[in-house]
């Protein structure tokens, strides 16, 4: 099969997968991030560190055996280091894990996500399951990158609730508020990679996917945008990338 027969849960893995650099450490929850990291492990990165929250360092993901939790034992197949949880964040904390991946319901022009409630927090429309580690991955970790679909839905002036920092208000916002480390750096979707203005902070478009034009994302994205003169598109998903990516996942549980 073909880059455009991708799905959009393989988009997702294989451009985030691209983002990681050999010789790194990535910080990565189950599903398509842990897959996205598994696939880059199997490509460009093979000296990449994966980093578990239940407190599990450098395991190999072995093929049709995907964790579903981040405390289950497949996830520990062949690691290097079983530490408590504390110690998984406490590495964070130190400055040691150089990529973190996570998602949300929501996210701002900012960078700010939401996994807590829809609406209002003590009644809500909508109960999320909450941070988990996700607040000390965007607050630790050098880099953080986020793996979403995008929809308008998703992407709102402002989150409903901050449960993981981005730039906050943007501007410098984020180190007054004492976070003086780490960055989200890039957000991957569906339809596009998305980076911040270095000044204001604010979401700007860099890459749309092949099919998919600049207007497309500004549709489908609820907030002003920052949408530069040139737009680069992205190469679509190699044959191998996919290959490799359905034999982690042959399932489909997280691949769809």
């Amino acid at each position: 099969m073909s880059g455009p027969d991708a799905t959009p849960a393989e988009l997702l893995a294989v451009m985030g997968a691209r983002l990681l650099r050999d010789d790194s450490s990535v910080f990565a929850g189950v599903g398509i991030p842990l897959l996205a990291a598994a696939l880059a492990q199997r490509t460009r990165a093979p000296r990449l560190t994966l980093v578990i929250e239940g407190g599990i360092i450098g395991p190999e993901m072995k093929p049709g055996r995907l964790p579903i939790s981040t405390n289950e034992m497949r996830a520990a197949h062949r690691a290097t280091m079983l530490p408590g949880i504390t110690d998984t964040f406490l590495f964070a904390q130190r400055g040691f894990l150089d990529y973190g991946f996570i998602g949300g319901a929501q996210i701002d022009r900012y960078g700010n996500l939401n996994t807590s409630a829809i609406g209002s927090f003590h009644r809500p429309r909508v109960r999320l399951p909450g941070s988990g580690g996700a607040n000390d991955i965007a607050s630790l970790c050098r880099e953080v990158i986020v793996l979403t679909p995008h929809e308008r839905r998703r992407f709102v002036e402002r989150v409903d609730f901050v449960t993981s920092p981005g730039y906050l208000d943007g501007g410098d916002s984020r180190l007054r508020a004492g976070l003086r480390f780490g960055r989200i750096s890039q957000v991957v979707t569906t339809l596009g990679v998305l980076g911040f203005d270095l000044a204001s902070k604010a979401m700007r478009l860099e890459a749309v996917h092949p099919g998919v034009t600049p207007e497309d994302v500004v549709t489908q994205t609820g907030f002003a945008l920052i949408v530069p003169d040139r737009v680069d598109t992205t190469e679509p998903p190699t044959d191998e990338e996919l290959e490799i990516l359905r034999s982690l996942d042959p399932e489909r549980r997280f691949l769809g």
